[in-house]
């Protein structure tokens, strides 16, 4: 794939887990909304999440959506600023998914017919490609604050203990 736009959730806890360095190994260009970068400076943030997108990688491209307008924001309104600057940005540039964990604004960019994926989906991809021990991440995620369905991560951890001997 080749341009990606991020939500703040996916970034702090890829972060967190030590595994942002997947975001340019899986895909060509990453943006992240102004106020993406905005939440992710956050002091009530971790630092090391803080320390981070204070000094960004090269290869991260933060965009501006001051210039998006209201109306692209339309029906976006319950969502939070970073949310609805990533998913209008990943309409605008024609983005080729969209990072996105909370589930309204997962429903929402799948609404607008946005491809869509989160946390565990670029997991997931990363584990497919051998890049990292998908159980292993699992558990490096389990040590933060990251919520998630149920389902949706036992089906993963079926998946990956089924590719294991």
């Amino acid at each position: 794939m080749r341009l990606v736009i991020a939500d703040t959730s996916p970034v702090n806890y890829l972060i967190l887990i030590g595994h942002i360095e997947l975001l340019p190994r899986l895909f060509e260009r990453i943006v992240v909304p102004s106020s993406v970068q905005a939440e992710l400076a956050n002091l009530g943030g971790p630092l090391e999440v803080r320390n981070w997108i204070a000094s960004p990688p090269t290869w991260l491209e933060i965009h501006s959506t001051s210039e998006l307008g209201d109306v692209a924001m339309q029906g976006l309104e319950s969502l939070d600023e970073g949310e609805t600057a990533a998913i209008v940005l990943a309409e605008v540039l024609h983005a080729d998914l969209l990072l996105i964990d909370e589930r309204d604004g997962f429903r929402a960019a799948q609404k607008r017919g946005l491809r869509v994926t989160g946390t565990l989906g670029v997991l997931d991809l990363a584990a497919e490609r051998g890049m990292i021990h998908f159980a292993e991440a699992i558990r490096e995620l389990e040590q933060t604050n990251f919520r998630r369905p149920a389902t949706l991560l036992n089906a993963l951890l079926k998946k990956y203990s089924e590719h294991c001997p």
